[in-house]
């Protein structure tokens, strides 16, 4: 257990050995919370808007189908050039 003071405008510093365990970076956002009489910093991950859909259940399990696929050998390539690579996705069955 750490041992910190509050400071002016009820700040606070995480001390670094807490900071590396939970990888807290300058920047990063934390959920702050009372559970019980404790209080809880919690790290929060933002996502960008535009990388939302990546985090989609649909988009993760249709990964995780393709993990599956390149491990299992299911797949054609690399190709040298773009007629190489049209003439494989033309042969293979969908």
């Amino acid at each position: 257990m750490e041992l910190v003071k509050v400071k002016r405008n009820y700040q606070i510093t995480i001390p670094q050995n807490l900071r590396r365990l939970i990888r807290l970076s300058v920047g990063d956002y934390v959920e702050v919370n009372i559970q019980d009489d404790t209080l809880v910093i919690r790290p929060v991950k933002v996502i960008h808007p535009d990388q939302e859909y990546f985090f989609t259940k649909e988009w993760q399990e249709k990964e995780a189908e393709a993990e599956r696929d390149i491990a299992e050998g299911k797949m054609v390539g690399p190709f040298e050039n773009a007629p190489d690579a049209l003439r494989a996705l033309k042969k293979t069955p969908q």
